[in-house]
């Protein structure tokens, strides 16, 4: 099969392409908290650069010491890497995945990191008539049968692009079901700092079978830094650990993220930001005839556009004007019509939707 090369927040291609300045551009491709990193985040960060003419620490001890006084577990059940990607590009190998099952429409990266390891992978994909739910009973169902022999199953729990979360409850329903067919569940929680009540994170003590991957790059807005961790049971670990290249997360990266994390004050306001603005930003697109907003638990939408118009055409038509939004349409279990629109600044969200007003000829005051 063929797997998508395009990911949302490739600012430097676009202002390359645009001959602009990276700073001239609005990126709603990329769903970055729009408060931006921590002061904190980038004071430890700065701080640290005189730690640049030495080696990284490799076991990542700061951080992983962080890790656990938020989790209250132990050190053994955490792994750090060069963001969430490079975890889930070990994943194949570390657990010699045979056959995996997506839930899609999903993260493009789980199906690229399958076949650069030349495992195969079969989609099970939510539908639009179910509003994109996870389809967690389909599942369910399809490990019980098992007549492919999955070993690994990935899910994305809020899952992007549609937004769409699952119960904790769900999931772990799911993660039984899959343990007792000797099948890995890699479920990916980058989004779910907006939801936490939804995280299976603290089940990887009783569940051997289960590993939760998160990440600093969107909650925590530190993408350039390249940050993120996995969850999982000690075994399971190790066995990643043994495929990681050394040094892979540097010592700014290491003490911004550390920094990130303790700061529960910045967490917070971005939480009640994000709240508002997304409740703001949905009741004005759903204002625009034509569009259709799905249901978000994360900071983006899924969004459909009418019938006379493709995604393509619009996310060049806004690209020109600085605006850059992600045009879904080669993401399996998508049509060519569907966008994927991030939640930034009161003024930012704005102006987007009034391009989208002119661009779908229904201009409509915005309050």
């Amino acid at each position: 099969m063929t797997v998508s090369d395009r990911h949302g927040g490739d600012l430097y291609a676009a202002a390359r392409e645009l001959g602009r300045s990276p700073r001239h551009l609005i990126d709603f491709s990329a769903s970055i908290n729009p408060l931006g990193p921590s002061k904190r985040a980038i004071r430890a960060a700065v701080k640290s650069l005189p730690l640049a003419c030495h080696y990284p620490d490799a076991t990542c001890h700061g951080l992983a010491t962080a890790l656990v006084s938020r989790w209250k577990l132990d050190p053994a059940h955490f792994v750090v890497g060069n963001g969430s990607s490079e975890l889930i590009h070990l994943l194949p190998r570390a657990l010699s995945i045979r056959h995996a099952l997506i839930l899609g429409p999903t993260f493009s990266e789980y199906a690229r990191a399958l076949s650069m390891q030349g495992s195969r992978m079969t989609y099970l994909h939510a539908t639009r008539k179910d509003g994109y739910q996870i389809p967690l009973t389909q599942a369910c169902k399809a490990l019980c049968t098992n007549r492919s022999r999955f070993d690994t199953l990935f899910l994305c729990n809020p899952n992007s692009p549609t937004g769409q979360v699952a119960s904790s409850q769900d999931v772990l329903d799911l993660v039984d079901v899959a343990a007792r067919r000797k099948v890995w569940v890699v479920v990916d929680e980058t989004f779910v700092d907006y939801c936490e009540a939804h995280s299976v994170l603290s089940a990887v003590v009783r569940s051997p079978r289960l590993l939760v991957l998160r990440s600093f790059t969107k909650f925590y807005a530190l993408p350039g830094l390249r940050t993120g961790y996995l969850a999982g049971s000690p075994e399971v670990v190790a066995r990643i650990r043994r495929f990681q290249p050394p040094w892979s997360v540097n010592a700014l990266a290491q003490t911004a993220a550390q920094a990130a994390l303790k700061d529960r004050r910045h967490a917070q306001r971005s939480l009640v930001f994000m709240h508002r603005e997304r409740a703001r930003l949905v009741k004005a697109l759903r204002t625009i005839p034509g569009l259709h907003v799905f249901p978000s638990a994360a900071n983006f939408f899924l969004v459909e556009l009418p019938s006379s118009m493709l995604a393509a055409h619009v996310t060049q038509t806004l690209r020109q004007q600085g605006l850059l939004i992600r045009d879904c349409s080669a993401i399996p279990g998508l049509t060519d019509r569907t966008i994927r629109i991030a939640v930034r600044t009161t003024a930012e969200n704005r102006r987007l939707v009034r391009a989208l007003c002119q661009l779908l000829k229904a201009c409509r005051p915005i309050h």
